[in-house]
């Protein structure tokens, strides 16, 4: 079990940081399916558009505050 010191550092992490990795996933998953199936790339782009939006509000909220 983690302790809280570790809990909150682990938390922190995840508020910062988790939008931003699922937008990497999804950016790499469009780069990997590009031109196989443009329903699930299209479906991934957005993704990317919508995840990398909310990772730079986070990341603004984070640094602001």
């Amino acid at each position: 079990m983690l302790s809280n010191a570790n809990s909150s550092k682990v938390e922190k992490w995840r508020m910062k940081y988790s939008a931003l990795i699922t937008m990497l996933v999804c950016l790499y998953s469009v780069l990997i399916s590009w031109g196989d199936n443009w329903v699930l790339t299209s479906i991934l782009g957005l993704g990317v558009i919508v995840c990398g939006t909310i990772g730079i509000s986070d990341w603004k909220k984070f640094f602001k505050g």
